[in-house]
């Protein structure tokens, strides 16, 4: 039987400040808690209600019933297993390759996706500013459907990291170059921006070229694309 301690520990890392006090993130679901397992991340706890055969130590695993899983669980429909993990600590970027810079994104889904978009396309490092959102808010990490095990992400000045890189920086804007018209290095960063207002002038100021994704349709009132479906269709263009 999981304890109160426990109970109010897990629905506590749901808060920033406090998987900062406890280097503790939570993660849902048997695909995902496998991913991170085998990607050797700490593990502090494994709670399930069904058969558990992950390989760690007995001792960190502890059968709960359905109901003791719902008083920990974030989820509406609650799955059959949560784990605990020890947050890890910072690994330094490589130079070189193609990387992508995150500059104030705000939403959960739309990191989670970038995250799950950077381990598809062979992205190794993921670098985001210090006020993009954290990596692991519960519901960034069950969007990353386990790419968060394979992505180094780290925070950092972003500005510092730019003005320190050797790469051509490339940003998006509406009136930049078309993107399906350019020939694109293979070391690269591509600086993606906040959902609502963009790069920063700052960040601008320091890119290289600037570029974009034409709109087609003539009749489109659309003002922008989603973040995370434009970092799609970039990391494609920047592989093809």
């Amino acid at each position: 039987m999981i304890s109160n301690k426990e109970v109010k520990l897990i629905t506590s890392l749901s808060q920033k400040k406090y998987r900062n006090k406890h280097l503790l993130f939570v993660a849902e679901g048997e695909k995902l808690v496998l991913e991170l397992i085998k990607a050797k991340y700490t593990v502090e706890n494994i709670y399930y209600t069904n058969m558990f055969n992950y390989d760690i130590e007995e001792h960190l695993a502890l059968k709960v019933s359905e109901k003791d899983l719902k008083r920990i669980s974030s989820l509406k429909t609650p799955s059959k297993v949560v784990g605990v993990f020890k947050i890890p600590t910072y690994k330094k970027t490589i130079e070189g390759g193609l990387q992508v810079v995150l500059d104030g994104i705000q939403d959960p889904g739309n990191l989670g996706t970038i995250i799950r978009l950077c381990d598809w396309f062979g992205v190794s490092n993921l670098i985001c500013s210090l006020d993009t959102v954290d990596c692991y808010n519960p519901k960034v990490v069950q969007a990353t459907m386990g790419s968060l095990a394979r992505v180094v992400i780290s925070y950092q000045d972003i500005e510092d990291f730019i003005i320190n890189s050797k790469s051509t920086v490339f940003i998006t804007d509406m009136d930049g170059e078309n993107v399906y018209e350019q020939k694109l290095p293979k070391d690269a960063l591509l600086v993606m921006g906040n959902e609502g207002n963009g790069i920063r002038e700052t960040i601008k100021a320091l890119a290289k070229k600037s570029i974009t994704i034409p709109r087609f349709g003539e009749n489109s009132k659309a003002e922008s694309l989603n973040v995370a479906t434009a970092t799609a269709i970039l990391l494609s263009e920047f592989r093809r």
